[in-house]
């Protein structure tokens, strides 16, 4: 049985340590957060000043997003000030998008309420049950645009396009165009052909004469193999 939760768990941990298992472990805690932010005053607009779905869904919604903007920007460890244009006001078109979807279901919950015949804790209980299943749909679309879309790291993909394979390495002669092609070839024909047959003076300074030393060891040859046999004579 041991074994077999092992075999279960370890998959599900080794997801959760990946870069957007970390991601999605700091998002959940954020969504908590903001959720709890935004059931309190939607509790609060309903069953203390008795608001109607539409100002409750406003500010309950836009509360939990103000909360929710600054703890995202923990969870995808942006620091400094933010980018107004990239990351400000697309997180609020997004709020707006899905302020529209829990503004339904809140003002779905008020008339299932009010069908019911539901009053006191009972009609703010199911407002607040209604609204909790519509943060769970629009949960998993937030995470996705976040993480893909909002918070992207732009620097790894600005760092990975500046190292792709088009890029020359340093120190790497590139090659020649096609119109300076035919003279780098010529060149390099030149200098082999004329490479090994010039040399400097110090060069040749230190050669050797072979010749005179090949002619001196035939006349020692010459002397050495005649000088027995004139003795004999």
């Amino acid at each position: 049985m041991a074994l077999a939760q092992n075999r279960l768990i370890a998959p599900v941990w080794a997801k959760l340590r990946t870069k957007v298992g970390v991601r999605f472990t700091r998002f959940v805690l954020v969504a908590v957060a903001a959720l709890a932010t935004s059931e309190i005053l939607l509790s609060i607009c309903n069953g203390v000043f008795h608001m109607t779905a539409t100002p409750a869904a406003l500010i309950s919604t836009f509360s939990g997003a103000a909360v929710s903007y600054v703890l995202s920007r923990w969870a995808w460890e942006r620091k400094g000030k933010p980018d107004v244009l990239r990351e400000t006001v697309p997180f609020w078109v997004i709020s707006g998008m899905v302020w529209v979807i829990l503004w339904l279901a809140t003002k779905l919950g008020y008339h299932m309420a009010s069908w019911l015949g539901l009053h006191g804790a009972k009609h703010v209980l199911l407002v607040d049950l209604v609204y909790l299943a519509a943060n769970v749909v629009t949960f998993v679309l937030r995470f996705v645009i976040f993480h893909y879309v909002l918070f992207t790291d732009r620097t790894t993909a600005a760092r990975a396009a500046a190292t792709g394979p088009d890029v020359v390495p340093p120190a790497t002669r590139p090659a020649p165009s096609p119109a300076e092609a035919p003279h780098s070839a010529a060149a390099g024909a030149a200098a082999e052909a004329t490479g090994p047959a010039t040399a400097s003076p110090v060069q040749a300074a230190q050669k050797p004469d072979t010749g005179k030393r090949d002619g001196a060891k035939r006349a020692t040859a010459a002397a050495s193999s005649t000088g027995p046999q004139a003795a004999i004579d």
